[in-house]
């Protein structure tokens, strides 16, 4: 029995406790160089332009038909310098009419590129939606209120122009 070495649990106790003091110190000096208050965000700061090419990319104008529609689009948005953008739809049925830029700070909604109005204001907006990625969807938020959150939009249906019946073309007359 004499010639077993003696386990002890001391210098593997103090390799732990460098450890978890290492980390601990490591962990004050990042607070330490953190000013601002702990639970305010800055909303405008993260863009959502990643998520709104996301969403272009793999649900609104998927596929090989909609390719030149798609790359016009992207183009655009990778132009803008804006944080947050939206998408309008024509209606529930998400089909994609316009995207928009979006500015919190002044809560004001100009059209990038597409067919709809030049601006949004809050009375036309009809429903509010945020794209899931992992579910490549969109999914109506329960609010009225516009928000850096939103990916989406949709307008009242009488804002929308209806269809103009097409007029007839004039024939000239043989003489």
């Amino acid at each position: 029995m004499e010639s077993l070495p003696i386990l002890s649990r001391n210098p593997s106790r103090n390799t732990e406790r460098d450890w978890e003091n290492a980390s601990t110190a490591s962990s004050i000096a990042s607070v330490a160089e953190y000013t601002g208050p702990k639970l305010f965000k800055e909303p405008s700061s993260k863009s959502n332009k990643p998520i709104i090419h996301n969403a272009i990319s793999h649900c609104c104008l998927a596929g090989k038909v909609n390719e030149p529609h798609k790359n016009s689009i992207l183009e655009e948005l990778e132009k803008c310098d804006a944080n947050h953008y939206i998408i309008l739809f024509r209606d529930a049925g998400c089909q994609f009419r316009a995207l928009y830029c979006y500015y919190p700070d002044t809560e004001e909604i100009y059209k990038l590129t597409g067919t709809g109005p030049k601006s949004i204001t809050k009375k036309m907006i009809d429903k509010l939606y945020k794209y899931s990625s992992d579910r490549k969807q969109f999914n109506v938020i329960p609010a009225k209120t516009m928000s850096v959150s939103v990916d989406a939009l949709t307008i009242h249906n009488h804002l929308w122009q209806a269809k103009r019946p097409a007029v007839p073309k004039k024939t000239q007359t043989r003489k």
